[in-house]
């Protein structure tokens, strides 16, 4: 293969990775507590080497797929007026236990168990601002809670348990886990100042319609890539096919 169909295969390369990640955005786009995936290409460049070479060809251009990074911008906060809906507004995460480890999440869609214990919509404990699982007794189920800016959380009895948000010093650093966990890499630190608001819901920050114009003109970008390849293919058949057969004696 030549130069040109390495440096096709580059870019569709990075396309590909870039159709995956925006197919995943536009799939989470109704999730709520999602949060975007963004990829970063840069340029590798290779510098040739020869008297022969003209301008256009003395540096060659590679995409190359450099990191793929979380985006924290928060979603729109929607009324549900569902008690258990909590809402993060700015900064922090609900921490949960999961079979795994501790997790995070911005999902905010808690419930009850059957022993009374506050879960994710995924059934995982939510913990306390002492990283133990918030359990009602059989007095305080039956009974409405309120969840108070500061994470309080009480009933007409008095005050249960306390949410305790958490974050990390470096977002980036977060490896999601399915459509709404983030499993930490680095220590949890806490959020000096959380406000929760009960009754709502964050949205996923996803902008589909942006994300839709970016998987078309990505998709152009690749059909155009891939013809390259077939033009240049066919191109070098001709070429071989001209080539003159050995004279034989």
């Amino acid at each position: 293969m030549d130069i040109t169909g390495y440096l096709a295969l580059a870019r569709i390369d990075a396309l590909t990775r870039g159709l995956e990640v925006t197919t995943n955005n536009l799939a989470n786009s109704s999730t709520d507590g999602f949060k975007e995936h963004r990829v970063l290409f840069s340029d590798y460049l290779s510098r040739q080497h020869g008297s022969d070479l003209v301008n256009g060809e003395k540096v060659l251009t590679y995409s190359q797929d450099r990191s793929t990074y979380l985006d924290t911008l928060q979603g729109e906060l929607r009324q549900t007026g569902n008690p258990l809906d909590l809402a993060i507004n700015g900064p922090g995460y609900f921490v949960v236990r999961t079979q795994q480890g501790l997790r995070l999440t911005r999902n905010g869609q808690l419930h009850r168990s059957e022993d009374g214990t506050i879960v994710d919509s995924s059934g995982n404990p939510v913990l306390d601002d002492q990283r133990r699982p918030i359990t009602l007794n059989a007095d305080d189920q039956i009974l409405p809670l309120g969840v108070g800016a500061d994470g309080t959380i009480s009933t007409e009895k008095g005050i249960v348990s306390k949410l305790g948000l958490a974050t990390v010093e470096n977002p980036n650093t977060l490896h999601a886990e399915g459509n709404h966990l983030f499993r930490p890499t680095t220590e949890l630190q806490k959020v000096p100042t959380q406000e929760i608001r009960q009754g709502m819901l964050e949205s996923s920050n996803v902008n589909a319609v942006e994300e839709t114009t970016a998987m078309i003109k990505t998709q152009r970008e690749y059909d155009l890539n891939f013809q390259l390849l077939q033009t240049e293919f066919t191109r070098r058949l001709n070429a071989i096919d001209k080539i003159p057969a050995e004279p034989t004696t």
